[in-house]
């Protein structure tokens, strides 16, 4: 997922009219202070280290706002920043930069902070065959940033919605009346879709092998379970764990030789990186 997909271009454009029109609202009055024709260039620096993510949210904020402002950037999406390091200046109209700042820096440190939590996951996984995944865990509104953030931080996505992939869980298998039952069914509705099934005991999982799932969750499965699972069926089908995982367990998890690990914690905790705008004279 990368801004230019349209759906991901289409959230961005909605977010930041959105944003700007909750708090412009009826007109920025403390930017009446400044001269209508006054121009200013303004930095803005982290002051922590992060991974940059966000960079087409800020385009978008002064594409909106006033496009006459210039941005450079001094650092790559993806990049990792070090603490009091220099992201980007902006130059042109003052009222229109100090209107648009927090606006802008409202998604970059948001988006930068899922960034560098997924990479944090990702880098603790490193040289092993465990691919970290995100959750639909995401703050409402907010879905397909987060999920590209997590991207850009080095996790990977799981589905994006409930639609592009079937996840099985207890509900739905206990409706569907079996496991067998469910998964005949997902294959009728939507041939062709992942199908994963949310198992909670190894007889669980070999009645969704037996089915024909594509992926068995093994859902708070101790580390000898999740071995036995692996060491029986692996060679017939992917395994992902789930359950509170935190950055302690990863390893261990690594080694059990499942493929996947579902991760709420890179989505559901949405804090911000430290960053500062500060106007220097033109």
């Amino acid at each position: 997922m990368t801004p230019n997909d349209a759906q991901l271009q289409h959230q961005i454009t909605s977010q930041v009219s959105q944003a700007l029109a909750e708090d412009i609202g009826s007109g920025d009055i403390t930017a009446q202070l400044i001269p209508s024709d006054e121009n200013i260039k303004a930095n803005v620096i982290t002051r922590e280290n992060a991974i940059l993510c966000g960079k087409a949210w800020v385009e978008e904020v002064f594409k909106q706002l006033d496009q006459s402002v210039e941005i450079s950037w001094f650092a790559e999406e993806g990049e990792q920043l070090s603490a009091n390091q220099k992201i980007f200046s902006l130059s042109g109209n003052a009222r229109s930069i100090l209107t648009g700042e927090r606006c802008a820096l409202n998604f970059l440190q948001s988006l930068s902070y899922t960034a560098s939590v997924s990479r944090e996951y990702a880098q603790l996984v490193a040289g092993t065959k465990l691919t970290v995944l995100d959750t639909r865990k995401t703050i409402p509104g907010w879905r397909l940033a987060q999920k590209y953030a997590v991207t850009v931080g080095g996790a990977q996505n799981h589905r994006v919605g409930l639609y592009d992939a079937f996840l099985i869980k207890e509900n739905h298998i206990m409706a569907a009346g079996s496991i067998e039952n469910a998964v005949k069914q997902a294959q009728t509705i939507a041939p062709g879709k992942t199908i994963e099934v949310e198992t909670e005991s190894l007889a669980e999982v070999e009645q969704a092998v037996e089915a024909g799932a594509d992926i068995i969750m093994l859902d708070n499965f101790s580390l000898k379970m999740m071995e036995e699972a692996v060491s029986t069926y692996g060679d017939k089908v992917k395994f992902e764990a789930s359950g509170n995982m935190t950055k302690q367990d990863l390893l261990d998890v690594a080694n059990t030789g499942v493929d996947f690990v579902s991760v709420g914690a890179l989505t559901k905790h949405l804090q911000a990186i430290d960053l500062s705008l500060r106007v220097v004279k033109n």
